[in-house]
């Protein structure tokens, strides 16, 4: 564990969870399950199993003190400060990059942010078998177990068992395929053989590195550049520099998709949720005995089922003779719709960009 990092990637927007999620305040900083925060959450599974000085933290400028408020005990010089998002990819690389410059034999363990997993001590063992793996040489991705024919997730096909026996089932990846469309979700389904994937992944620094080297080449030279000049006075100048000219990459794309001795840990059990659209909540937060959650606000129900209410205020929300409904009512925003269509908010993000109606964002 000496040579073991948390990454946590804690840039993005989660825009799915429009209105309650923009830019200011994206999903991980709100307290959407409970009183503490997705990105709060996070970094709690990680207690008494990783130290805070080796945790770290990928983020945006805008979202740097938000976060350094809600998590104090995390040094601030391990605050990596994006110019500007550029994906996953780089993300991931600038992480290990600054990581093996400070070990040379840095472990690292990619996490999103905003991310729900009930079972932690579950979570604990699945990342100890998975940094055994990780130590041989493999890039580790954790697969969760699907269990309907989601057209939001990547899925990874499992090949054969690694060569190597550890005390859970690890598998070589034979295909990666992101967000399929629902006649292909359901075939991969109805095989039993993909995994749903996670986003969370378990490596060496110097074998991702080594990946981007012969995958992403450019990339890979930009981050040694920034990484001669890491803790220098030239640091900023060269981090932004470098940096802007980046093409946005997601590390699923970038590097799994093709990767060398990439593997899948099955991690079951986690009961997990990525938290990301308004229907996933009903996943991870506890119904009434009509099927409806409410988040923050005052309900009245007549006749109301399987439905989610969600106030950002004071305000008094009365629903009759309602189903299936999602109600999401904020200061400056109404949203209504069914469930099962959340996964089209994205399409009010790009429609609100593209009107100019960047106050809404």
């Amino acid at each position: 564990m000496n040579h073991t990092y948390a990454v946590i990637m804690a840039g993005g927007g989660g825009t799915r969870l429009w209105p309650i999620s923009r830019r200011e305040h994206p999903k991980h900083v709100l307290p959407l399950i409970g009183m503490r925060t997705l990105f709060q959450n996070t970094l709690d599974r990680l207690a008494g199993f990783i130290s805070p000085e080796h945790i770290f933290i990928v983020t945006t400028a805008e979202q740097e003190q938000v976060l350094k408020s809600q998590v104090p005990e995390i040094p601030a010089v391990n605050y990596l400060v994006e110019p500007a998002p550029r994906g996953t990819a780089s993300v991931v690389g600038l992480a290990a990059t600054i990581l093996l410059k400070r070990d040379p034999d840095a472990v690292m363990i990619v996490l999103p942010s905003d991310h729900f997993i009930r079972n932690i001590d579950q979570f604990h063992s699945v990342m100890r078998i998975a940094m055994q793996v990780a130590d041989k040489g493999y890039l580790v991705t954790l697969g969760i177990t699907p269990t309907f024919p989601a057209t939001g997730y990547g899925y990874i096909q499992r090949g054969n068992d690694l060569a190597e026996k550890f005390d859970y089932p690890v598998y070589r990846m034979a295909q990666f395929t992101e967000k399929p469309d629902e006649a292909k979700a359901r075939a991969m389904l109805a095989s039993g053989d993909y995994s749903w994937n996670s986003g969370m992944f378990v490596w060496r620094a110097d074998c991702i590195l080594d990946e981007f080297s012969r995958q992403m080449p450019d990339l890979k030279a930009a981050l040694d550049r920034i990484g001669e000049t890491w803790g220098n006075p030239e640091q900023g100048t060269c981090l932004k520099s470098e940096w802007l000219p980046i093409k946005s990459e997601t590390i699923d794309y970038g590097i799994m998709e093709h990767a060398h001795n990439a593997a899948v840990l099955p991690a079951g059990g986690l009961e997990w949720s990525d938290v990301g659209s308004w229907d996933s909540l009903f996943e991870v937060l506890v119904p009434d005995g009509d099927g409806n959650v409410v988040i923050n606000g005052v309900h009245l129900s007549f006749d109301t089922h399987n439905s989610l209410v969600y106030s950002a205020g004071k305000k008094l929300v009365v629903t009759i003779g309602v189903d299936d409904l999602i109600l999401v009512d904020t200061e400056d925003a109404l949203l209504v719709c069914r469930r099962g269509q959340t996964q089209e908010v994205r399409m009010i993000i790009e429609h609100l960009k593209n009107s100019n109606r960047e106050e809404y964002l």
